[in-house]
């Protein structure tokens, strides 16, 4: 793992990262940012699936970090979701751990 700065949250996601999900995971993870100082790191281990919904909540969370000046990360990214975590660009913005 690579060095991340003190204070960054990491919070494990579990199930289905889509549009049924999407709204309620927001509200908890904008709470998160708001208490970090540097950023979060999500733990996909236990995520199943992601749509759209899924990734347009990463941009958003990105976007939140990098205007409080933190980063957001990614670690046990599926194969599945590695692919389109790819094709979409993400990991152009968020750093996969």
């Amino acid at each position: 793992m690579q060095k991340t700065a003190l204070h960054t949250l990491c919070i494990a996601l579990e199930g289905e990262l889509d549009h049924h999900n999407a709204p309620a995971l927001r509200r908890k993870l904008d709470a998160a940012l708001d208490r970090s100082r540097s950023g979060l790191i999500l733990d996909f281990s236990r995520v199943t699936l992601m749509d759209s919904s899924g990734i347009g909540l990463l941009i958003g969370r990105y976007k939140r970090a990098k205007d409080r000046g933190g980063k957001l990360y990614v670690q046990n990214v599926s194969p599945h979701i590695d692919k389109l975590f790819r094709m979409s660009g993400l990991y152009s913005i968020i750093e996969k751990l």
